[in-house]
């Protein structure tokens, strides 16, 4: 096309026009996309070089996760789990996984037609549904969960309590207090245990095969029966046994928190007790809490309550300086 005027003569080709502005576009398009490719691989080879310090100070470590809540049941953040799981081992550390299930034993037995009964909100397990239970953690559960971090590349294998005369358990019973007449109440729960004895002889011989423990909280007792355990207490009872550099517990949350709902990120045994007297510290944290000042106290060089649902957390907290929830310690 010629446009003509004055004294002079302008030429224009559209097509080669537009076909020149499209390259640059595309030209700047693909250096926008190589410029953020070596942005991101600017940040992993940054958090990889942070981690070294990390990486050196727990190898040849024990480190207890006790695995669930949210995390349990997203597809997604069991694989991210799982991983987290298999680059401990591959980093030269001891992983020892404890999982829990109560939601799944719940919907099981309500399948099963298997009505609970509960006691001052606590469920009571009869025989019928040990069986259940025991067929659920140690069965169900434990088994995907070593399928998910096998497929990593690892080789982890899956136990509960019984296998080796690892623990031993006790009927637990637990007592309440009658909010109208004051008067304690000792429930029983039926064969819900809390452990007694710990044996580390086979935990030892899987970290020395390079094996990767995956733990289900049912064990027996002395009388012979079976019981189920909180999984919370099972694994502040193995992490105290192996003597752990960390005892992980992956929650809903992300630590605990003051009254204005900031994370609090390291607290000591004595500040943990003051927060419970103040109120602070409430509902169902207390306990874990309480699990934790245990397993401190049995030996455990640190324990952390973070958030399950956070992709990774694992690795945040161990390989991060900022962490991923709150520390507590002696």
């Amino acid at each position: 096309m010629i446009f003509r005027g004055m004294d002079k003569v302008i030429f224009t080709f559209p097509k080669f026009h537009s076909e020149m502005v499209k390259g640059n576009e595309e030209a700047l398009l693909m250096d926008n996309v190589e410029n953020c490719a070596a942005d991101v691989f600017e940040r992993q080879a940054a958090f990889l070089s942070s981690a070294l310090p990390y990486m050196q100070k727990y190898e040849n470590e024990t480190v207890v996760v006790k695995y669930g809540g949210h995390a349990m049941g997203d597809s997604t953040l069991g694989r991210a789990f799982a991983r987290d799981i298999a680059l401990l081992k591959q980093s030269g550390i001891n992983p020892v996984v404890v999982h829990g299930g109560g939601p799944q034993i719940a919907e099981i037995l309500m399948k099963m037609g298997i009505e609970s009964r509960f006691e001052n909100g606590l469920r009571v397990t009869d025989e019928r549904i040990v069986e259940v239970v025991e067929m659920v953690l140690a069965g169900s559960i434990n088994k995907e969960i070593v399928a998910l971090i096998n497929a990593e590349g690892e080789w982890a294998i899956g136990l509960c309590g019984k296998d080796g005369n690892m623990v031993f358990a006790e009927k637990a019973y637990k007592t309440v207090i009658d909010p109208d007449s004051h008067i304690e109440r000792v429930l029983d729960l039926g064969f819900v245990g809390e452990p007694v004895e710990v044996d580390r002889t086979l935990l030892d011989l899987l970290a020395c095969s390079e094996m990767i423990p995956v733990l289900a909280p049912v064990a027996p007792g002395h009388d012979g029966k079976t019981y189920n355990i909180n999984a919370d207490i099972f694994a502040g009872a193995i992490a105290g046994a192996l003597e752990a550099k960390r005892l992980l517990f992956l929650t809903d949350v992300p630590g605990v928190l003051n009254k204005k709902g900031k994370l609090l990120k390291e607290l000591t045994i004595s500040e943990v007790e003051n927060l419970i007297k103040n109120g602070t510290i409430s509902g169902g944290m207390i306990p874990k809490v309480e699990t934790c000042m245990k397993a401190l106290q049995n030996g455990v060089e640190g324990v952390v309550i973070l958030n399950g649902k956070t992709p990774h957390s694992v690795l945040l907290e161990l390989f991060t300086e900022q962490g991923a929830g709150t520390l507590i310690v002696s």
